[in-house]
Protein backbone atom coordinates (compact mmCIF):
# COMPACT_ATOMS: atom_id res chain seq x y z
CA UNK A 1 0.00 0.00 0.00
CA UNK A 2 1.34 3.77 -1.27
CA UNK A 3 1.99 5.35 2.15
CA UNK A 4 0.96 9.03 2.62
CA UNK A 5 1.34 11.80 4.74
CA UNK A 6 -0.58 15.12 4.88
CA UNK A 7 0.52 18.33 5.75
CA UNK A 8 -0.90 21.92 6.04
CA UNK A 9 0.77 23.64 2.97
CA UNK A 10 1.38 27.03 4.95
CA UNK A 11 34.45 10.08 -18.10
CA UNK A 12 36.00 12.54 -16.12
CA UNK A 13 34.24 15.00 -18.95
CA UNK A 14 30.69 15.44 -19.19
CA UNK A 15 29.18 17.34 -21.70
CA UNK A 16 25.52 18.14 -22.07
CA UNK A 17 24.07 20.21 -24.62
CA UNK A 18 20.48 21.29 -24.85
CA UNK A 19 19.90 22.99 -27.83
CA UNK A 20 17.39 20.14 -29.35
CA UNK A 21 15.22 17.26 -27.52
CA UNK A 22 16.60 14.08 -27.15
CA UNK A 23 20.34 15.32 -26.15
CA UNK A 24 19.95 15.83 -22.28
CA UNK A 25 19.19 13.29 -20.11
CA UNK A 26 16.60 13.65 -17.23
CA UNK A 27 16.78 13.60 -13.91
CA UNK A 28 14.62 11.19 -11.92
CA UNK A 29 13.82 11.72 -8.13
CA UNK A 30 13.08 9.07 -6.18
CA UNK A 31 11.73 9.36 -2.45
CA UNK A 32 11.88 6.55 -0.49
CA UNK A 33 12.00 4.88 2.69
CA UNK A 34 13.48 1.72 4.10
CA UNK A 35 10.39 1.83 6.39
CA UNK A 36 7.64 1.67 3.55
CA UNK A 37 6.08 -1.67 2.44
CA UNK A 38 5.30 -0.44 -1.41
CA UNK A 39 8.51 1.43 -1.38
CA UNK A 40 11.25 -1.92 -2.75
CA UNK A 41 9.98 -2.07 -6.03
CA UNK A 42 10.06 1.47 -6.97
CA UNK A 43 14.11 1.02 -5.56
CA UNK A 44 14.20 -1.81 -7.74
CA UNK A 45 13.26 0.29 -10.20
CA UNK A 46 15.76 3.25 -9.66
CA UNK A 47 18.28 0.78 -9.88
CA UNK A 48 17.46 0.13 -13.86
CA UNK A 49 16.73 3.99 -14.47
CA UNK A 50 20.09 4.91 -12.83
CA UNK A 51 22.22 2.10 -15.51
CA UNK A 52 20.58 4.12 -18.12
CA UNK A 53 22.28 7.23 -20.47
CA UNK A 54 19.61 9.04 -20.88
CA UNK A 55 18.17 9.32 -17.07
CA UNK A 56 19.95 10.56 -14.04
CA UNK A 57 18.33 9.01 -11.01
CA UNK A 58 18.87 10.00 -7.52
CA UNK A 59 17.73 7.95 -4.35
CA UNK A 60 16.53 10.46 -1.63
CA UNK A 61 15.30 8.52 1.68
CA UNK A 62 12.80 10.61 4.07
CA UNK A 63 12.42 10.25 7.44
CA UNK A 64 8.68 10.52 8.17
CA UNK A 65 8.04 6.64 8.09
CA UNK A 66 11.24 5.81 10.66
CA UNK A 67 8.56 5.75 13.44
CA UNK A 68 7.22 2.82 12.25
CA UNK A 69 9.45 0.32 13.23
CA UNK A 70 12.73 1.03 11.52
CA UNK A 71 14.84 4.54 11.25
CA UNK A 72 15.80 4.64 7.40
CA UNK A 73 19.78 4.70 7.94
CA UNK A 74 19.82 6.95 5.32
CA UNK A 75 17.11 9.39 5.50
CA UNK A 76 17.67 12.81 5.90
CA UNK A 77 15.12 15.53 7.08
CA UNK A 78 16.77 17.87 4.02
CA UNK A 79 15.50 15.48 1.80
CA UNK A 80 11.77 15.29 3.87
CA UNK A 81 11.90 19.16 2.90
CA UNK A 82 12.46 19.08 -0.15
CA UNK A 83 9.85 16.86 -0.97
CA UNK A 84 7.04 19.31 0.58
CA UNK A 85 8.76 22.01 -1.23
CA UNK A 86 7.88 20.41 -4.42
CA UNK A 87 4.31 19.29 -3.13
CA UNK A 88 4.40 23.05 -2.19
CA UNK A 89 5.07 24.36 -5.85
CA UNK A 90 2.47 22.04 -7.29
CA UNK A 91 -0.41 22.60 -4.51
CA UNK A 92 -0.26 19.26 -4.00
CA UNK A 93 -1.67 18.72 0.08
CA UNK A 94 0.31 15.67 0.68
CA UNK A 95 3.49 13.87 0.44
CA UNK A 96 3.58 9.91 -0.07
CA UNK A 97 6.44 7.05 -1.09
CA UNK A 98 7.51 5.95 -3.07
CA UNK A 99 7.88 8.98 -5.52
CA UNK A 100 9.03 10.22 -8.41
CA UNK A 101 10.04 14.01 -9.31
CA UNK A 102 10.55 13.49 -13.53
CA UNK A 103 12.69 16.90 -14.13
CA UNK A 104 11.64 18.79 -10.88
CA UNK A 105 8.05 19.01 -12.32
CA UNK A 106 6.19 15.95 -12.86
CA UNK A 107 5.03 13.43 -10.28
CA UNK A 108 4.04 9.90 -10.25
CA UNK A 109 4.19 6.78 -8.15
CA UNK A 110 7.33 5.26 -8.27
CA UNK A 111 6.34 1.73 -8.72
CA UNK A 112 4.59 2.34 -11.88
CA UNK A 113 7.59 1.63 -14.36
CA UNK A 114 4.64 1.98 -17.09
CA UNK A 115 3.93 5.56 -15.95
CA UNK A 116 7.51 6.05 -15.28
CA UNK A 117 8.93 5.80 -18.74
CA UNK A 118 6.30 7.43 -20.00
CA UNK A 119 7.02 11.16 -18.16
CA UNK A 120 10.68 10.38 -18.97
CA UNK A 121 10.05 9.65 -22.96
CA UNK A 122 7.80 13.08 -22.67
CA UNK A 123 10.76 14.86 -21.37
CA UNK A 124 13.33 13.94 -23.57
CA UNK A 125 11.10 15.36 -26.46
CA UNK A 126 11.41 18.77 -24.99
CA UNK A 127 14.08 20.64 -26.32
CA UNK A 128 16.02 22.21 -23.81
CA UNK A 129 17.56 26.03 -22.91
CA UNK A 130 21.24 25.03 -21.09
CA UNK A 131 24.20 23.92 -22.08
CA UNK A 132 25.81 22.45 -19.22
CA UNK A 133 29.66 21.36 -18.85
CA UNK A 134 30.87 19.79 -15.90
CA UNK A 135 34.50 18.97 -16.18
CA UNK A 136 36.46 16.96 -12.69
CA UNK A 137 39.69 17.96 -12.18
CA UNK A 138 41.27 16.77 -9.12
CA UNK A 139 39.31 17.66 -5.40
CA UNK A 140 37.78 20.12 -7.76
CA UNK A 141 34.38 20.17 -10.06
CA UNK A 142 34.48 22.80 -12.60
CA UNK A 143 30.98 23.80 -13.73
CA UNK A 144 30.00 26.08 -16.69
CA UNK A 145 26.66 26.35 -18.48
CA UNK A 146 24.91 28.85 -20.66
CA UNK A 147 21.54 29.89 -21.84
CA UNK A 148 20.71 28.32 -25.26
CA UNK A 149 16.95 29.95 -24.88
CA UNK A 150 15.81 33.20 -23.13
CA UNK A 151 15.43 32.35 -19.38
CA UNK A 152 13.39 34.93 -17.42
CA UNK A 153 14.43 34.15 -14.08
CA UNK A 154 17.69 33.21 -12.20
CA UNK A 155 18.70 29.73 -12.06
CA UNK A 156 19.85 27.92 -9.08
CA UNK A 157 22.76 25.89 -9.29
CA UNK A 158 22.91 22.42 -7.06
CA UNK A 159 25.20 19.98 -6.22
CA UNK A 160 24.12 16.28 -4.75
CA UNK A 161 26.87 13.61 -3.50
CA UNK A 162 25.91 10.10 -3.66
CA UNK A 163 26.79 7.06 -3.33
CA UNK A 164 26.45 4.30 -6.13
CA UNK A 165 24.99 1.77 -4.39
CA UNK A 166 23.98 0.37 -1.13
CA UNK A 167 22.90 -2.93 0.21
CA UNK A 168 21.15 -3.18 3.37
CA UNK A 169 19.34 -6.04 5.51
CA UNK A 170 16.30 -4.18 7.56
CA UNK A 171 15.39 -6.35 10.80
CA UNK A 172 12.15 -4.65 11.36
CA UNK A 173 9.40 -2.84 10.37
CA UNK A 174 7.24 -3.68 7.24
CA UNK A 175 9.89 -4.45 5.26
CA UNK A 176 11.42 -6.67 8.36
CA UNK A 177 13.62 -9.42 6.91
CA UNK A 178 14.13 -8.10 3.56
CA UNK A 179 17.95 -7.36 1.85
CA UNK A 180 17.23 -3.95 -0.23
CA UNK A 181 19.41 -2.51 -2.57
CA UNK A 182 19.16 1.23 -3.54
CA UNK A 183 20.86 3.42 -6.47
CA UNK A 184 22.61 6.68 -5.91
CA UNK A 185 22.09 7.34 -2.43
CA UNK A 186 22.47 11.36 -2.07
CA UNK A 187 24.20 12.23 0.94
CA UNK A 188 24.34 15.59 -0.01
CA UNK A 189 22.30 18.13 -1.55
CA UNK A 190 23.19 21.55 -1.96
CA UNK A 191 23.13 25.30 -3.42
CA UNK A 192 26.08 26.59 -5.40
CA UNK A 193 24.94 30.04 -6.75
CA UNK A 194 22.23 31.58 -8.04
CA UNK A 195 23.01 31.79 -11.39
CA UNK A 196 21.48 35.27 -14.21
CA UNK A 197 21.62 33.27 -17.42
CA UNK A 198 21.87 36.83 -19.19
CA UNK A 199 25.77 35.83 -18.87
CA UNK A 200 27.26 32.19 -19.32
CA UNK A 201 28.68 30.88 -15.69
CA UNK A 202 31.50 29.46 -14.83
CA UNK A 203 32.57 28.64 -11.16
CA UNK A 204 34.50 26.23 -9.08
CA UNK A 205 33.54 23.52 -5.88
CA UNK A 206 35.70 21.28 -3.83
CA UNK A 207 34.66 17.46 -3.99
CA UNK A 208 36.14 13.91 -2.85
CA UNK A 209 38.04 12.89 -5.68
CA UNK A 210 36.67 9.34 -5.57
CA UNK A 211 33.05 10.32 -5.07
CA UNK A 212 29.95 10.56 -8.01
CA UNK A 213 28.08 13.90 -7.88
CA UNK A 214 25.26 15.29 -10.02
CA UNK A 215 25.22 18.97 -10.83
CA UNK A 216 21.34 20.24 -10.99
CA UNK A 217 20.52 23.52 -12.42
CA UNK A 218 16.85 23.97 -11.52
CA UNK A 219 14.41 26.78 -11.75
CA UNK A 220 13.75 28.98 -8.22
CA UNK A 221 10.86 27.28 -5.74
CA UNK A 222 11.19 23.75 -6.63
CA UNK A 223 10.96 24.43 -10.27
CA UNK A 224 12.01 23.01 -13.61
CA UNK A 225 15.00 21.26 -14.25
CA UNK A 226 16.45 22.55 -16.59
CA UNK A 227 19.84 21.21 -17.57
CA UNK A 228 21.62 17.93 -14.98
CA UNK A 229 24.90 16.29 -15.83
CA UNK A 230 26.29 13.16 -13.43
CA UNK A 231 30.06 12.85 -12.79
CA UNK A 232 30.45 9.00 -11.57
Amino acid sequence: MMRFLTYLILVPFLWVSSASAGERPVLVELYTSQGCSSCPPADALLLKLAARDDVIALSLHVDYWDYIGWKDIFADPAHTARQRGYAKAGHRKMVYTPQMIINGTDHVVGNRPKDVNALIRRHQAAPGRVALSVVRKGDQVQIEARATAAINTPLVVQIARVTPQRTVAIERGENAGLTLSHANVVTDLSELARWNTARPLTLKTPVNPDQPVVVIVQRPGYGAVEAVAQLR
